[in-house]
């Protein structure tokens, strides 16, 4: 055993790693909510793509009123003033 892996963990590194698992979890519920809804209404979850059908261009989202900042992140829709 390495001096690394006999240290205590530090309060840091746990709360990193609950908050890990907390992600999981919650993710996991989501998508269990997510099918029961669809199913109940008669649905697939997650819905199937069609073939050949590609995602919205850039220049689509520009259309919507979504803007991308210098960095490449979505910006804050444009005002309507």
């Amino acid at each position: 055993m390495s001096g690394e892996e006999n240290r205590p963990r530090t309060l840091r590194e746990m709360e990193i790693e609950v908050e890990a698992e907390g992600r999981e979890w919650m993710r996991r519920r989501l998508e269990e909510k997510v099918q029961a809804e669809a199913d109940r209404h008669g649905g697939v979850f997650p819905p199937k793509r069609a073939q050949g059908v590609a995602s919205a261009s850039a220049k689509d989202a520009s259309a919507d009123g979504v803007r991308t900042d210098r960095a490449g992140g979505v910006a804050r829709p444009k005002s309507g003033g």
